[in-house]
């Protein structure tokens, strides 16, 4: 099965390292090739800072009725309580990944860039190693939210 495009929407970036477990929702991913993607994430999440080359992420795709786990993963930093608690996530190596998405990958962190110090945000990249999609849900829209 070939990875379909998918939406810049709300998706939620996430992984364990450590004993810290990472979620954040991320409105700005992109499709880089058949096979990479890239993440804008901004300079002062606790998710970005921790990310490093070599780790392995989760990266979902929300589906339309997961927009209470959009907002909630976008609320607050990782750091300051546990994101997890009461909702689903499942597990793929160190990659922590939300059921029922229209898409979920787990991605390999290639490079990370920092862009100029005009804009200290993070620009990572990644190879997408396994994913699962279910083409019948429709992607949840930021204007959604």
């Amino acid at each position: 099965m070939e990875l379909k495009a998918f939406l810049m929407g709300c998706n939620i970036v996430a992984y364990q390292k450590g004993n810290q477990r990472y979620g954040m929702c991320c409105s700005w991913a992109q499709m880089l090739d058949y096979d990479r993607i890239g993440l804008l994430l901004g300079s002062q999440s606790v998710t970005g800072k921790n990310i490093t080359v070599k780790d392995i992420i989760g990266v979902s795709s929300l589906a339309e009725p997961q927009v209470e786990i959009a907002r909630h993963f976008g609320r607050g930093h990782s750091d300051k309580y546990d994101k997890f608690a009461g909702y689903p996530f499942t597990w793929d190596e160190t990659a922590i990944l939300i059921p029922h998405s229209r898409v979920q990958m787990t991605c390999l962190v290639e490079e990370i860039l920092h862009l100029p110090k005009d804009n200290p945000d993070y620009f990572i990249v990644c190879k997408v190693l396994r994913f699962e999609q279910d083409e019948s849900k429709p992607f949840l829209n930021l204007h959604e939210l």
